[in-house]
């Protein structure tokens, strides 16, 4: 709009004469200069050049938008975004529907938590028909670490949607929705991501699995601000597949350990129930989510798979739209299941931690690499 001519906005003729002989041809001209500028360059009264402004900014400056408006933009375009149900009743009610479209959703937490299986569960149901909560077409799984089972996701579809998946013919359609990359290096899987782009277009994918981005960078040999410059790259274009797409990414990632001089950067006021806000210098867990503080920025929504006290729980760690919740699960044939759909509210440092009891096998990346 700034481009737009002067001689298509309705300005008195007089004064839309002089911009003309002055070569102000645009509003962008114009209103790059200041008001006694123009009265200088226009030979124009203080008054005339006012009501020339206020009438070009009103034509070409964007217009205010109400909350109640964009509410409105929102639901008219919900085919173009919204949610996908993940099955969880209590995850999707605290998500407003399911893993968002568009954007990145992450899956963090410690090794044999539960994130593959997760992510399985995920890729069955979008390649479902639509009757059945799903997308009705093709996954891209990028499975980095083999981790990808097929007789696992026959499994869980067959307990969880039976009437699909004892017909033989419906479950190797349903399979054979769900394409698996496996790339053995974070060069192999560069290379594969504009072939990935075009994919999205021409075969109806409706979702995006990389499983595991920590485990492609941590296979490099790169380190310090050679190894950032690299992820910041896959970072941008993973996030312009999510927006050009329109449909879920789901990336999943692992733990490191958290050095001492790192857990001692941070400090939290936690306010307890009777109102006493209590100073935290640090807070008691050892591990963090492995890519680092760039990665954090780059994600949507944050869900953190960790085990505590003998149970398995996902947290909505981070969320536009949601309050930090946790909530109880179990992996049954089936999959993922929740105990209960009733969230735990979260406060202070318990938001980031990520507990893990009887998982060793943890990430370590060099502090100064990712950070």
């Amino acid at each position: 709009m700034a481009n737009k001519l002067i001689s298509e906005i309705p300005l008195p003729k007089s004064i839309a004469n002089v911009f003309a002989a002055r070569n102000i041809s645009t509003a962008k001209d114009a209103l790059s200069l200041t008001e006694f500028e123009l009265m200088e360059l226009l030979d124009v009264g203080l008054t005339e050049v006012r009501s020339a402004l206020s009438q070009i900014s009103e034509i070409v400056a964007p217009p205010y938008q109400t909350a109640l408006s964009l509410m409105e933009q929102r639901f008219q375009n919900e085919h173009l975004g919204g949610h996908f149900p993940t099955g969880l009743k209590g995850l999707d009610s605290a998500l407003c529907g399911g893993i968002p479209f568009g954007v990145l959703t992450e899956l963090v937490g410690p090794a044999g938590i539960g994130k593959t299986q997760f992510c399985l569960k995920l890729s069955l149901l979008a390649s479902l028909p639509t009757n059945y909560g799903g997308l009705d077409g093709r996954v891209i799984y990028i499975d980095v670490e083999s981790k990808f089972s097929s007789r696992r996701l026959l499994e869980i579809g067959l307990r969880s949607f039976p009437e699909i998946f004892q017909m033989k013919e419906m479950a190797q359609e349903m399979a054979g929705r769900v394409f698996v990359l496996r790339p053995s290096s974070l060069s192999e899987f560069t290379q594969s991501l504009q072939q990935i782009k075009v994919s999205l277009l021409q075969n109806q994918v409706k979702m995006l699995v990389i499983d595991s981005m920590a485990a492609l960078v941590s296979g490099e040999h790169e380190q310090g601000v050679h190894r950032q410059q690299t992820l910041s790259w896959h970072i941008s274009f993973i996030k312009s597949l999510a927006e050009f797409s329109r449909i879920p990414v789901i990336v999943t990632n692992q733990v490191r350990s958290q050095s001492h001089d790192e857990a001692s950067q941070y400090s939290f006021q936690v306010q307890s129930r009777d109102g006493i806000v209590e100073t935290l210098t640090r807070y008691d867990s050892h591990l963090v989510a492995a890519l680092g503080i760039h990665w954090a920025h780059a994600v949507t929504t944050r869900l953190v798979l960790e085990a505590k006290s003998g149970q398995r729980f996902i947290k909505v760690a981070k969320s536009p739209i949601s309050p930090p919740l946790a909530f109880p699960f179990h992996i049954t044939s089936s999959g993922i299941s929740l105990i209960s759909d009733e969230g735990m509210e979260l406060m202070g440092p318990e938001i980031n931690s990520i507990h893990c009891q009887g998982h060793n096998e943890i990430i370590n990346f060099r502090m100064d690499s990712l950070v």
